[in-house]
């Protein structure tokens, strides 16, 4: 999880402060906040405010695709080895339930996971689920190609965005998700239990995951919520999550959002480049394997050992005042601008220490 930034952590305690006097709370205060995250949101992404839901977790976003993406008897489901669970568990639901099958694409020793996901896609695909970069080491897809491919064949695609937005490009316009899911938690800067939704056009008439009042027509007349409406507010309004108004989570994502906007992601993620450098250099000195350049994200990477690593390794380095994780058989090391050169130093220093 990334820590909070000030601002973020005073707009959630100014929230909170908020509803505890509820009297002061009127019926646009329910949106307001929503349609400002929205539109910073859609900024990020290279869209607009109409294509965000929000949610509270990837698996929430997953779960929506799920119930509105199509797959029969016969069709396939390409996933990565080693993905987020978030992103597996309901693909091996939907995949049950209607007779897919998932194909699950072994890791590659470079990196380039590409090459497998094409030679996977053909006729029988229903649609690919994929992260932008793998969260055990930051190896990435080239999305751009793999949705020429998957167009080629009339499938979709679904996208876990946790592990990069906010600190890795994404040509929107090029990969052209059906359904794109964010956690906020980590590179978004946000507090936990808030997360976004990309919704393609193409799925703004789709089934919410849940029925509620909010997202209908003209909710924000309280009074008359009992005059029950089928009809919803534009885009994807009708997958948010139920209560998404939380009034001391939604405006510490709201800060985070606008902060990362002002940063600029490309900058973000040129600054971080240069620390992970760093870190690629100094683990091959000693030993350590990697991803190549091109195949790794600019903002995290993964090293492994070749003669593994020991189970406790990231307590033992937390005991010396360096945080990283354990991810699979890879140490995930994943600096931020309030990192330096060093924080980057000193891991190395303290790996040397522990004869590793």
């Amino acid at each position: 999880m990334s820590p909070l930034p000030r601002a973020s952590l005073q707009a959630g305690i100014d929230g909170l402060s908020k509803k505890s006097r509820p009297w002061h709370i009127t019926a646009p205060d329910f949106f307001s906040t929503c349609e400002a995250v929205r539109t910073e949101a859609g900024r990020l992404l290279g869209s607009t405010a109409n294509h965000i839901a929000l949610v509270p977790s990837a698996s929430y976003g997953i779960a929506v695709a799920a119930k509105n993406m199509r797959a029969q008897k016969g069709q396939t489901i390409i996933v990565l080895a080693e993905q987020y669970p978030s992103n597996i568990y309901a693909w091996r639901r939907l995949a049950a339930d209607t007779g897919a099958t998932i194909r699950t694409i072994a890791r590659p020793e470079d990196g380039n996971w590409t090459p497998g996901i094409l030679n996977e896609i053909n006729e029988r695909t229903a649609f690919a689920a994929l992260p932008q970069c793998h969260w055990t080491d930051g190896s990435v897809i080239e999305l751009s190609t793999v949705r020429d491919a998957l167009d080629a064949v009339g499938a979709g695609l679904v996208l876990d965005l946790t592990q990069s937005l906010g600190a890795m490009h994404l040509d929107l316009s090029g990969v052209r998700p059906d359904f794109a899911v964010a956690a906020a938690y980590k590179w978004l800067l946000g507090p936990y239990s808030t997360g976004l939704l990309y919704v393609d056009p193409r799925h703004h008439e789709g089934t919410p995951l849940e029925e509620h009042a909010y997202p209908r027509k003209n909710a924000v007349d309280f009074r008359n919520l009992v005059d029950y409406r089928e009809d919803f507010e534009p885009g994807a309004r009708r997958f948010d999550v139920g209560e998404m108004a939380n009034f001391g989570l939604l405006p510490a994502l709201l800060s985070s959002l606008r902060q990362i906007n002002a940063w600029g992601v490309e900058q973000i993620a040129k600054s971080l480049s240069c620390l992970t450098d760093q870190i690629a250099e100094l683990a091959q000195d000693a030993g350590y394997a990697l991803a190549r350049k091109e195949n790794r994200a600019p903002h995290f990477i993964g090293l492994r050992s070749r003669s593994g690593l020991p189970d406790d390794l990231a307590s033992r380095l937390a005991e010396r005042g360096v945080f990283v994780s354990l991810r699979g058989d890879a140490l995930r090391v994943t600096p931020h601008l309030y990192n330096n050169n060093a924080d980057i130093r000193k891991l190395f220093v303290e790996l040397s220490r522990l004869s590793l």
